[in-house]
């Protein structure tokens, strides 16, 4: 009887998770997470890439060869490739061995984007480390020199897709210096974990005075239906304005002026968007978080259970970027 295929995907999966899981297990013995990782030889890992098994191959054709035919000039050949193939190793791994990687920074990124981590790279002998290559698996790799008895600073770059704190997996530094025939590599876990802010979604325009609280000021502006006093008539003022009675009084020409109170102050509630599902209503507050801080109006937060009151500039906009991105699901 055929075993079905679902259920041999599934066995496959079980294999895999449990492989996974083994290996992480082994890594984190091995390489414990640290801020800043040395590499030595309990950290790398070294083995032949394709090429350089066809390089092998090579080598043993060619001794077959002198063999069969008695040719020393094949055999000359062969011993020398072999030479230069066992040496090869103790260059490749000498390149990699002794740097030290530093996390310096870890950014915040919104989701569905590239969150960076700023690294910092040396070593303390006088060796160069030539066209090393790090990164995440699921980002694309960054190729850096190290200079000898110097540092080196680069930004690696992690697409993140969920909001909230997102824990960097363990990142690959690998070089295959000098001829590409053999590979050394390391995985180490550098602590990294970003700070990822909700997707901005489009809200429409800001809800400008949708809310007063209880007790806040108001400003006064021009053009209301409150009658503000009297002001000096100027050429342009419409006749409708003009204080007659004060003109037949004899006291001098003058307009009327009105104003109307308004909300100094934005305020970019939760409620104001009823009837979307969370993670929306988040990306939306987070566009309008967004637009505020660029027309530069002063913008609070109201969430569930919390209140940020007004405010303006870059480490209030992060503030409430901040709330958004460890806003709670259950927390509605």
């Amino acid at each position: 009887m055929a075993i079905p295929d679902a259920v041999r995907d599934e066995k496959g999966d079980t294999w895999s998770r449990r492989w996974r899981a083994l290996h992480s297990a082994w890594l984190s013995r091995r390489a414990p997470a640290a801020r800043a990782v040395t590499l030595d030889h309990r950290k790398l890992f070294i083995l032949p890439t394709r090429a350089g098994l066809a390089f092998a191959l090579v080598i043993v054709l060619l001794w077959l060869l002198g063999t069969n035919y008695e040719n020393n000039l094949v055999f000359a050949l062969a011993f020398l490739l072999a030479s230069l193939f066992v040496v090869l190793p103790l260059h490749t791994f000498a390149n990699l061995s002794g740097i030290e990687i530093r996390l310096l920074e870890a950014g915040t990124a919104f989701a569905g984007d590239f969150a960076t981590a700023r690294l910092a790279l040396a070593r303390d002998r006088d060796r160069r480390g030539e066209h090393i290559q790090l990164g995440w698996p699921a980002g694309d790799p960054v190729t850096v020199q190290v200079p000898g008895e110097g540092a080196v600073e680069v930004e690696v770059a992690l697409p993140v897709m969920e909001r909230g704190r997102v824990r960097a997996p363990r990142l690959r530094i690998e070089t295959r210096f000098p001829l590409g025939l053999f590979r050394c590599w390391s995985w180490i876990d550098l602590d990294v974990e970003f700070l990822v802010y909700p997707q901005p979604r489009p809200a429409g325009p800001l809800p400008l005075g949708a809310a007063l609280a209880e007790g806040e000021s108001e400003q006064k502006r021009r053009g209301g239906d409150d009658f503000a006093g009297l002001r000096q008539y100027q050429l342009g003022h419409s006749p409708r304005q003009v204080a007659w009675k004060q003109f037949a009084a004899g006291r001098g020409l003058h307009s009327k002026d009105y104003e109307s109170g308004v909300d100094s102050r934005l305020w970019l509630e939760w409620d104001l968007l009823a009837g979307r599902d969370i993670e929306t209503r988040l990306g939306n507050l987070c566009q309008w978080v967004l637009d505020a801080d660029r027309q530069q109006l002063a913008y609070g937060l109201r969430l569930p259970g919390r209140a940020i009151e007004p405010g303006l500039g870059p480490s209030h906009r992060d503030r409430l970027l901040a709330a958004l991105a460890l806003f709670p699901v259950q927390g509605v």
